[in-house]
């Protein structure tokens, strides 16, 4: 930096870096400050209009009265007016008659998304495609019916299969010889799926019966998929020999669907139960 100016009657600062580097000292150009100012009047003037200014615990309201709370109301009464029309008609009609409905069922279908996300599809998978010890619900496989009133049932009262564990009353042997039949469809082709009782659930032809819940052994699809490093006969093997929810055996299979029949509303149940039968499995 010099210590006396080498370019008098310039406006600079006198800073002189390299005998000609310098800094200057202009205004900034009119328009600039026009902004400026116009900025700081803007702040000011909007300070006094909508809330701002904080004074302890709560802001100043501004002369125009508006806050963000009040528009959301707002918004969510205009939404509210529009869905009146259509859930009024979903409180007068069953879920078997909103399905039937085009534009009420469209409705539904939409409005029952977030439910299904809050309530189903931890479970139940986004898109209905289960996981693992959860039933897919996009398929036409059913153990208690796919009837949208069977469907409503089921959401509303929930589910709890029930299979007793064969391991006290087959030898391993026997149950190798039924899982390799039902594994390859034909249950009724092991003398023990006849001479062992489970003709009484699963039926004469292995197809199960929606009333008791029990699974259709005869169409490859499994209540239980197999884990990680286990084949799906394993899985089947382990099925009949520690059951489904048998209170005497500490390794059973556990499928149990809560009952949403004291936590959600009945047409909210209606919605679930329309929005499930949309997925594609239903009968």
């Amino acid at each position: 930096m010099a210590d006396n100016n080498p370019f008098p009657g310039e406006n600079n600062t006198g800073h002189i870096w390299d005998d000609n580097l310098r800094e200057l000292s202009n205004p900034p150009p009119r328009w600039w400050m026009i902004a400026f100012w116009a900025s700081i009047i803007w702040f000011i003037v909007y300070g006094v209009l909508y809330p701002m200014w904080p004074i302890g615990q709560e802001p100043t309201q501004g002369i125009m009265g508006w806050s963000q709370m009040d528009e959301y109301k707002a918004g969510v009464d205009e939404v509210e007016a529009v869905r009146a029309e259509f859930e009024t008609q979903i409180k007068g009609m069953t879920a078997k008659e909103i399905l039937a409905a085009p534009g009420l069922s469209q409705y539904t279908v939409a409005s029952a998304k977030v439910l299904f996300g809050d309530n189903c599809a931890p479970c139940h998978g986004g898109g209905g495609q289960g996981g693992p010890g959860y039933p897919v619900l996009a398929d036409d496989d059913w153990l208690f019916g796919g009837t949208i009133e069977n469907i409503q049932q089921t959401i509303s009262m929930g589910r709890k299969g029930i299979m007793t564990a064969h391991g006290k009353i087959l030898s391993d042997t026997e149950i190798d010889g039924m899982a390799d039949a039902i594994l390859a469809g034909d249950p009724m082709s092991d003398a023990n799926f006849t001479q062992k009782g489970c003709i009484a659930c699963h039926g004469m032809d292995g197809k199960g019966m929606a009333v008791l819940g029990s699974a259709n052994l005869t169409d490859g699809i499994y209540r239980f998929g197999p884990t990680e490093g286990e084949s799906q006969l394993e899985s089947i093997k382990n099925t009949i020999k520690y059951g489904v929810n048998d209170v005497t055996d500490p390794m059973t299979r556990e499928a149990v669907m809560p009952a949403f029949g004291g936590r959600l509303s009945e047409d909210d149940i209606k919605k679930l139960a329309v929005y499930v039968h949309k997925f594609g499995g239903g009968q």
